[in-house]
């Protein structure tokens, strides 16, 4: 049975062309052996280490699906999850609050097992600080025994940047949770999320010396992903799509040379054990990878980290390297996909089911006559017609699904008519 929230989201988010944020289990397919290589990645991240993968596939190959399914894996297993778009205000590197405001975004967006949609920030902060006044005062301790317990807590993070005024952040937060003090604890929210402009308006709003600025945030994602792991987290998944826009959005050379400086950084951090408890991916196209002029590639430190190892082929995989291309999926893999939909539009009841198998199987020749090999290597405009198709049957009742195929078949292949050029204003005409 699947739960109506979840066949809501599922559908309408693939009516639309966007991959659904819940419900993923219920359409998955294929990608086993990549989906497995992360886990392992989670699996080491969860021991004290740190991992970065790099998604590459096309336009439309589940890129985005795969970060999803990935994050979702990620909180089932405990861990805390921040994911964002890259654009050209939101980036790694900038002199104009562009990497600020990607931090902000990653903090805007993060989820914990219990808060899988976002948002969950204050309720993580709140959560810690709430365990740890529950423990003292359990053993007979009082508010002062609280507030040693949690600057001992935070002591080991002080030796990281911009760990002092981090740790001082957390315990003006304790305070307003303390005596109730909203703008206290929304003024500590706030430098969290790298929501202050000037120091001078944090000094007074908390009384720390620093804010999180343009190039912070790493340094700032290393020092959350310690405090999850103090709040009892397995560590810090940071989620970051659109890579492309770096390659191929970003004109000014270097300013895409110092983005890829910045993953360089991370890459080398992560490769070399330097960092705890944080993992990272990164998904891009494949020119976004290997364009020579643009792409990663283009910068030769990142181009040697991330070539392919040579000894692999398309049946001898090595996933075990930064980069996993996430290959098409197969005829049989779209057949599947478009099953597992139906399925989600009848909740899981065979009995309700739209239209047969070779009602799926008669839609996928239609496409592949249309579209070629595309309806399956990039299956985003086949998934998304065929969830048009079902919410049609779905909505009129005794049509069938025959009928509507047979129409759509003959609409999109019937030839371009020349009406001659004998029309009033004397330009030829034509009609599609």
């Amino acid at each position: 049975m699947i739960r109506a929230r979840e066949r809501t989201a599922v559908i309408q988010s693939l009516g639309a062309g966007v991959v659904p944020s819940i419900g993923l289990q219920h359409i998955q397919v294929g990608r086993k052996d990549e989906v497995e290589a992360v886990i392992r990645d989670l699996q080491i991240v969860e021991q004290g280490a740190s991992s970065i993968r790099f998604i590459i596939g096309r336009f439309g190959s589940g890129k985005t699906f795969f970060l999803n399914l990935i994050q979702n894996v990620a909180l089932k297993r405990k861990f805390v999850v921040v994911q964002a778009d890259i654009t050209t205000d939101r980036r790694l590197h900038g002199s104009g609050g562009q990497p600020r405001s990607l931090y902000s975004e990653l903090m805007k967006n993060l989820a914990t097992p219990s808060r899988p949609e976002g948002g969950a920030l204050p309720n993580l902060v709140e959560r810690w600080v709430g365990d740890v006044e529950y423990n003292i005062t359990s053993s007979g301790g009082d508010e002062e025994d609280v507030a040693k317990e949690i600057q001992r807590q935070l002591s080991e993070l002080r030796e990281l940047v911009n760990g002092y005024d981090f740790a001082k952040v957390l315990s003006a937060y304790y305070e307003g949770y303390r005596t109730q003090n909203d703008e206290l604890q929304h003024a500590a929210l706030r430098w969290l999320r790298a929501e202050y402009g000037t120091k001078t308006e944090a000094r007074n709003d908390l009384g720390v010396r620093a804010i999180i600025e343009d190039a912070d945030i790493y340094e700032s994602m290393k020092l959350m992903s310690q405090f999850v792991r103090l709040a009892g987290y397995k560590g810090l998944l940071v989620s970051l799509d659109e890579l492309v826009v770096l390659s191929h959005r970003l004109n000014n050379s270097q300013a895409r040379n110092n983005n890829y400086e910045a993953i360089l950084r991370i890459l080398n951090d992560c490769l070399q054990g330097q960092t705890e408890g944080l993992s990272f991916l990164f998904a891009g196209t494949d020119d976004c990878l290997e364009d020579r002029r643009r792409g990663l590639f283009s910068y030769e430190a990142l181009a040697t980290r991330l070539a392919s190892n040579r000894f692999a082929t398309e049946t001898q995989k090595d996933l075990s390297g930064p980069v996993i291309k996430l290959d098409s999926l197969t005829p049989e893999d779209c057949f599947v996909l478009l099953h597992n939909i139906r399925n989600v539009f009848a909740s899981g009841d065979r009995d309700k089911y739209l239209i047969p198998d070779e009602g799926i199987a008669e839609y996928l020749q239609m496409c592949s006559e249309r579209m070629g090999a595309a309806y399956y290597q990039t299956p985003r405009d086949t998934v998304k017609d065929f969830t048009g198709l079902l919410r049609v049957l779905e909505q009129n009742p005794g049509t069938g699904w025959a009928d509507i195929l047979k129409r759509k078949s003959s609409s999109s292949n019937q030839p371009v008519s020349e009406t001659g050029s004998d029309s009033p204003d004397g330009l030829s005409g034509f009609r599609l």
